[in-house]
């Protein structure tokens, strides 16, 4: 199986690069300044479970695309995904299977108006890593997981020729029959980290000795409403383990979004925040999940104006 991984960065170059490990047929679309970075000092993983190292791992850009791969790892941040389509487009043929690792849901509605919805999967992934200075992917702790599926549960040919290839291949990887319940409870629960953090500018275990828990337990019961509206109400072990996580004692966990925020940044705010909200039948305005979009809304504005202002 071809596997083209769209993007080589902390999440595409953590799997692409154990897949590579494990003697998959890997190929990575980068932009020209990661060729360059790969060019130079190789790919690098540096990792709790294990380091690894290649240094020439197959790499592609965007006008050398010529031909159609089997599958298609979608992992850039969910507001590249316009440029990604455009950049991965010539790879998609017939055959093509489709899988975003992208956070909330609404790349899968763009995906399947692009290419069709045939070609889409399901998928979602649990990773902390970073690149650091030469583009080295550093994976922060032992958390390496990766679920998808057909979006309707079904399992296909297709479906069980790519697990062949995802499972056993140095990470977590399960088939999913039920994605979409998963990728939701995802989606729930780093929008009310995201939305907390972000609202309280602070690390779980803050926010909680500051005594407000029980902001963090409103803003999930709100997000988790909405999903259930939708056709996707939360099993309990999901809910159980995002109640325990926004109001562990001492907990140092931020949401990647307060950390972009600290680090000027730009945010998945729109996709992550926003689009829940748009999803809620009517929310009022003492909805805390309105009040963390607008906050993180304002932070972008002020963030595009300072760009604007910088390249006068």
């Amino acid at each position: 199986m071809r596997i083209l991984v769209v993007g080589a960065g902390a999440v595409g170059g953590y799997f692409g690069g154990r897949l590579l490990e494990a003697g998959r047929d890997v190929t990575f679309l980068v932009r020209p300044r990661r060729a360059a970075e790969l060019a130079k000092h190789g790919l690098t993983i540096r990792s709790p479970v294990g380091d690894f190292y290649r240094a020439s791992p197959p790499i592609v850009l965007q006008e050398g695309l010529a031909e159609p791969f089997d599958l298609a790892l979608l992992s850039c941040k969910a507001y590249d995904l316009d440029g990604a389509i455009a950049s991965f487009a010539k790879g998609v043929g017939p055959a093509t299977a489709i899988l975003p690792l992208l956070n909330g849901m609404r790349h899968i509605d763009r995906l399947v108006e692009r290419f069709g919805a045939k070609r889409v999967l399901g998928g979602q992934c649990a990773i902390s890593a970073t690149l650091n200075d030469d583009g080295a992917v550093v994976h922060l702790n032992d958390w390496h997981a990766l679920s998808f599926g057909e979006l309707d549960g079904s399992h296909s040919p297709r479906i069980e020729a790519i697990a062949s290839a995802l499972l056993n291949a140095g990470f977590d990887a399960r088939l999913s029959d039920e994605i979409q319940q998963e990728m939701w409870e995802k989606w729930v629960f780093i929008a009310t980290a995201a939305g907390i953090t972000c609202l309280m500018r602070s690390a779980v275990g803050d926010y909680v000795a500051a005594g407000a828990a029980d902001l963090a337990l409103r803003l999930l019961d709100e997000c988790a409403s909405i999903a259930a509206a939708q056709g996707f109400r939360l099993r309990a072990p999901a809910l159980e383990r995002a109640r325990a996580a926004m109001t562990a004692v001492g907990s140092p966990i931020k949401a990647s979004m307060l950390r972009d925020i600290e680090g000027g940044k730009p945010v998945e705010g729109d996709q992550i925040l926003g689009d829940l909200l748009r999803r809620a039948a009517k929310p009022d305005d003492r909805s805390l999940l309105r009040i963390a979009t607008l906050h993180v809304r304002a932070y972008e504005l002020a963030r595009n104006g300072r760009e604007i202002a910088a390249k006068r």
